[in-house]
């Protein structure tokens, strides 16, 4: 799989997942308690062997970047890297702006592409939670003689409102593409006969329609051809629609667990299920394991607490009397007695404080960092490194939908949200 090269898109300013953006860049937000989202695609691609990697952004990547350097190294003999590549202004005419979308990022790194011995370009997402052996595609691909070739998902027609849906003939080609299409009459014009998507080991149940994944396979000179002889700036809106035109563009089917995680509601929800008794993904999987950066930390400390259908990262202090049911406790999370937690999300904390800083919080008024004593959170998301005082609660009973945009508790997609760093006085209610 040398002459294979992975490049995953960090995406724009994630502002559908504002406020876990505020400080990041969507790849580098945190996911079940001890991960980040870019380990996702780059785990499948180790899985899959292919260890050749780079990471297109621009947005707040110091953490990522950090993130990445702290996790994934190789050995000098197996020639494997991941590489951050952020946008940057050089003294070329053609780099002087900023990344302008997914496909104009991958044109101003071009360059990486034209190396010697690299003969296909696989584009992924570095916001999505499945497990693909990528391996599968590029036989699909090299079976199938494509020039390009993109993974699909059959989905129902209320899910189709949310992604492009493709339209497929009977030998696997792509015929038709059509953006996020909102009536059925829309629908109808790139439906699937579901004995098509049977007749593949895929039960159909009720789904006609196939979603395109985000998920390309390039022969490598026809993706350097695309981006030089045009200025499209967006793969999915604009490059993708023009190669099923003109090349051929086959379809790779895929029927595994998988999840878009575009917005706070949508972040939400799979942290949670991930939580459950019967998880769709399994993150202990012994075949293909999610990697990330090992860390040193303690055993979690449980102090007569009650916990049920929830995931307890490595260090942690929970004191007596706490009850947390379906959440995810993040590293480091410090929780005081008699504290509740329901379907929440902790992202925990970056370090432990100090008896000096201890001593600082409390001369200052402030509260300590983690969840103070009595306090009461429920249907929440609590960003790192927060410090929430004794008595709060935190529930959104008035069913909001947004508000706030400078709080240090704010309501996005139904659900509050404490921001990084947030503060959150004694007897604070929602």
């Amino acid at each position: 799989m040398r002459n294979v090269i992975s490049l995953v898109l960090g995406g724009g300013r994630g502002t559908r997942l504002y406020p876990l953006t505020k400080f990041r860049s969507k790849p580098a937000v945190p996911l079940a308690g001890k991960y980040r989202l870019i380990d996702i695609p780059l785990s499948n691609c180790i899985n899959s062997g292919l260890n050749r990697m780079y990471v297109l952004t621009q947005f707040m990547s110091v953490s990522l970047h950090r993130h990445i350097r702290q996790t994934y190294r190789f050995d000098h003999f197996s020639g494997g890297f991941v590489e951050l590549l952020a946008a940057q202004q050089t003294t070329n005419d053609e780099n002087k702006d900023w990344y302008q979308g997914t496909a104009d990022a991958v044109r101003k790194n071009l360059r990486y592409l034209q190396q010697p011995g690299i003969d296909y370009v696989l584009i992924l997402s570095g916001d999505q939670l499945y497990r693909m052996d990528y391996r599968e595609m590029i036989k699909t691909h090299q079976e199938s003689r494509a020039d390009v070739t993109i993974a699909g998902i059959p989905v129902d027609r209320e899910a189709a409102k949310g992604f492009g849906v493709m339209r497929i003939n009977d030998e696997g080609r792509v015929q038709g593409f059509l953006e996020k299409p909102q009536t059925h009459q829309e629908m109808d014009i790139v439906k699937m006969s579901p004995s098509w998507i049977d007749g593949r080991g895929i039960p159909s149940k009720g789904r006609d329609l196939i979603a395109s994944m985000g998920i390309y396979l390039f022969n490598r000179d026809m993706l350097v051809d695309a981006l030089e002889k045009t200025d499209y700036r967006d793969f999915g809106k604009e490059i993708f629609p023009a190669v099923v035109r003109s090349k051929r563009c086959m379809l790779h089917l895929f029927d595994g667990y998988w999840e878009d995680i575009g917005t706070i509601k949508a972040f939400y929800e799979a942290n949670l299920s991930l939580a459950g008794t019967h998880p769709p993904f399994d993150l202990s999987a012994a075949v293909a394991p999610i990697y990330s950066r090992p860390r040193f930390l303690p055993p979690t400390l449980f102090d007569g607490a009650t916990i049920k259908r929830s995931l307890i990262a490595d260090g942690c202090q929970i004191g007596q009397g706490a009850v947390i049911e379906n959440s995810v406790i993040g590293l480091r999370t410090i929780i005081g007695e008699g504290v509740t937690i329901r379907n929440s999300v902790i992202m925990g904390a970056d370090m432990f404080d100090t008896d000096d800083q201890k001593k600082r919080h409390a001369a200052a008024g402030r509260p300590q960092l983690g969840i103070g004593d009595r306090s009461y959170i429920e249907g929440a998301i609590i960003d790192k490194n927060v410090q929430i005082g004794r008595g709060v609660r935190i529930v959104n009973e008035q069913g909001v939908e947004d508000r706030g945009e400078h709080e240090p508790c704010i309501i996005r997609d139904g659900i509050p949200c404490v921001v990084k760093d947030g503060v959150i006085p004694d007897n604070y209610r929602l």
